[in-house]
């Protein structure tokens, strides 16, 4: 047998395998790294579409409500009016309360199809308020809805007849015979979020 023949016979060298193994090794950290990094896009593409559910879900309910803004004020126990239709104050704990119509009724409940809402910034989250019925005594506890999290600011401003926009409503004076019942043109929402920026949303108002 020569020597050559001999060569082929003894199987691969020390140094053979441990490149081998080498290269292996670094394929694995390859492979392994691209895991990571296709897994980590995964769950980056899945929060980010639960945000924008999210935001979406807000933005309906917001919609929802203010489109179907109703001229009712609400009374107090004594029947006397304690509270526009609409109401926004910079120095209300509420950025705005409102009576909406088309609350829907699948179980045929003997109730009214008006509700009492109202929106809060609380803790970073926009939270949805509202009462079970319209002239509520003071002890009536509202349900609370968090809609949307971590949100920097709620601008919401109310166009008037005029043409003239209004963080405060209803509008410094306005007519106290009319301004329980007065309901603006159109609503402009903005949203400030940290990740999305600024969004804004503009409604009007049915009969405003």
């Amino acid at each position: 047998m020569t020597s050559i023949a001999k060569t082929r016979m003894r199987g691969f060298t020390l140094i053979e395998i441990l490149v081998a193994l080498a290269i292996f090794s670094l394929m694995t950290v390859m492979l392994f790294g691209g895991f990571i990094a296709i897994s980590n896009q995964v769950d980056w593409s899945r929060a980010r579409a639960a945000r924008l559910q999210q935001i979406q879900t807000a933005m309906l309910y917001l919609g929802r409500d203010f489109s179907q803004l109703q001229p009712r004020p609400v009374r107090s126990e004594l029947g006397d009016f304690k509270e526009a239709a609409l109401s926004a104050d910079a120095r209300n704990i509420y950025l705005a309360t409102l009576t909406r119509g088309g609350w829907s009724n699948p179980a045929g409940i003997p109730r009214s199809t008006l509700q009492r809402v109202a929106y809060q910034l609380e803790d970073r989250q926009l939270v949805r308020l509202d009462w079970p019925v319209l002239d509520r005594l003071s002890g009536t506890e509202p349900r609370r809805t968090e809609i949307l999290d971590d949100v920097d600011e709620v601008i919401i401003r109310f166009l008037d007849a005029q043409l003239e926009w209004h963080e405060n409503w209803p509008p410094l004076g306005s007519d106290d015979a009319v301004a329980a019942w007065l309901r603006p043109l159109a609503v402009e929402i903005s949203i400030a979020l940290p990740d999305l920026g600024r969004i804004t949303r503009l409604l009007e108002i049915r009969g405003g």
